[in-house]
């Protein structure tokens, strides 16, 4: 990694931070969502098994508090070092295609759950899903 700096990129950076001009926030979106009864989780970073214990408690969660939709984002799994390993499934290890199989084999889980669905593109598209969950009785 070159450890110089040019004149360039410093002006470039003495002018981003002199600029009084506020950063646009890329979770105002998600914030929106959040206040209409809904939760966000981002799986990103967990192990299979971490994930599927987190999500498994939101849903239980989530459905004693009467939140009613989730969308869990478990990224499409491009970066997955699957593909090393032979003795793992290049599907059924990333996340995107486990958590859903983990849910839908649930069978307690699933009593509290409408439906699951794709996540529309301004929600992560194919790398997110929602999960809406029935009123509690």
């Amino acid at each position: 990694m070159n450890s110089k700096i040019s004149d360039k990129d410093k002006k470039d950076w003495e002018t981003f931070l002199s600029n009084k001009e506020s950063l646009p926030d890329k979770d105002k979106h998600y914030k929106k969502i959040q206040k209409k009864n809904s939760i966000i989780l981002d799986l990103h970073g967990f192990s299979l098994t971490q994930a599927n214990k987190k999500v498994e408690n939101l849903i239980n969660q989530s459905y004693e508090m009467g939140i009613r939709k989730l969308l869990i984002i478990t990224g499409k799994g491009l970066h997955s070092e699957n593909e090393k390993n032979p003795y793992v499934s290049k599907d059924f290890a990333i996340l995107k295609h486990s958590v859903r199989d983990y849910i839908r084999n649930n069978k307690e889980l699933m009593t509290k759950i409408i439906s699951l669905s794709n996540a529309a593109i301004k929600d992560g598209g194919a790398g997110a899903f929602c999960i809406n969950l029935k009123k509690k009785l």
